[in-house]
């Protein structure tokens, strides 16, 4: 499904990401690792066309990157740091919306949206405003706006930031079924309980510096 050959990523002389050859088959989880600066966020950056390499080539599903195809946006779902929120709208709201632009009825939409929020346990939160929210809690709602669409490559960005261990052990099993459902998922992070929950494969950027 995602396909990573001979990636460099420089930005002023300076080198993002070293020389990087990976994969991912759908129904796989890749867990990135490395310390901060190894260029695990430049990498998910490049796969979700987010930012454009220097060097090498990324193919996912067969096709380049490329955010402006519908298709690649249907793939892939990312959350590379918090996403953006409308301040008049609830958490239930905002993950409605999501849903119900990728799917296609509003049963359909309102079900998944539903799914997603009780998968990280965040019914009680439904009538709260962002503003409302603490950083854990508006952590795992990123997190329910990536995966209460469809997708066939799911990227995280650090999933756990802001998490204690029992609502990083909520987001390892969601990610677990996402991945079991067929997706391929790549995710970096620094958690151990995480990597132990969904890896299949890790691979540690540091080590290619």
């Amino acid at each position: 499904m995602i396909s990573v050959d001979h990636l460099v990523v420089e930005a002023d002389d300076v080198t993002l990401l070293p020389a990087t050859t990976i994969t991912c088959d759908a129904g796989e989880a890749l867990v990135v690792r490395g310390h901060n600066g190894a260029g695990k966020s430049t990498l998910l950056r490049v796969l979700a066309g987010l930012r454009a390499p220097t060097r090498g080539t990324v193919t996912i599903g067969g096709a380049p990157v490329a955010r402006r195809d519908p298709a690649f946006r249907r793939r892939v779902a990312a959350m590379i740091g918090l996403p953006p929120t409308a301040s008049d709208l609830t958490v239930w709201d905002h993950v409605r919306l999501v849903a119900a632009t990728w799917s296609a009825d509003r049963d359909t939409a309102e079900a998944r949206a539903a799914e997603a929020l009780d998968a990280l346990g965040l019914e009680a939160l439904l009538r709260r405003f962002p503003h409302e929210l603490s950083t854990g809690q508006q952590q795992l709602v990123g997190l329910t706006l990536a995966t209460a669409r469809p997708f066939e490559v799911l990227l995280l960005d650090e999933p756990e930031q802001r998490l204690d261990q029992e609502r990083t052990a909520l987001v390892g099993d969601l990610l677990a079924r996402r991945r079991d459902d067929g997706a391929a998922l790549v995710v970096a992070t620094h958690s151990d309980l995480l990597t132990e929950r969904i890896a299949d494969r890790v691979v540690d950027l540091g080590a290619l510096r």
